[in-house]
């Protein structure tokens, strides 16, 4: 298995959140499991969509991977942009995969070696912000916000 790398295929920014308060709402999976894998993400601010991002990624690999990653590139970006005022950001997220959420909050153990480093980046990342937590929605709220 080839080692999967991230790939920008398009985004959608708005203008500056007007407040440090952020939710963000992702989903990935792949065409195929394992198979080539993908994402999205929306962060908005005080209901106000901030930014929206699309990755594909290459490589074959598992919808549980995309999921991670996608997670992983929303939080990253928006570490990036807010620069040293991520520290006092408050960030929620929701996401339809339980075994996401319950792997980052801790509520179930990484059992897949190829999960650990991806948990482990997720959860060092959420330590950058403020306030950082995340909860799982039903499958029909991410196709409603993401469209997948």
């Amino acid at each position: 298995m080839s080692d999967p790398k991230f790939h920008q295929e398009s985004l959608i920014e708005t203008t500056p959140p007007k407040s440090l308060e952020f939710e963000i709402v992702f989903d990935g999976g792949s065409l195929g499991n394992p198979g080539k894998g993908y994402g999205s993400f929306e962060i908005t601010s005080r209901g106000e969509i901030y930014k929206m991002g699309r990755e594909e990624y290459t490589g074959s690999i598992t919808n549980n991977q995309a999921e991670h990653m996608t997670l992983i590139e929303s939080l990253k970006w928006l570490a990036d942009d807010l620069g040293e005022d991520r520290s006092k950001a408050t960030v929620t997220i929701h996401g339809d995969s339980q075994l996401v959420v319950n792997q980052i909050n801790g509520t179930w153990k990484v059992k897949n070696a190829r999960m650990v480093p991806l948990v482990d980046e997720a959860k060092k990342l959420f330590k950058q912000f403020g306030r950082c937590t995340i909860a799982w929605h039903p499958r029909a709220k991410s196709v409603e916000r993401l469209g997948h």
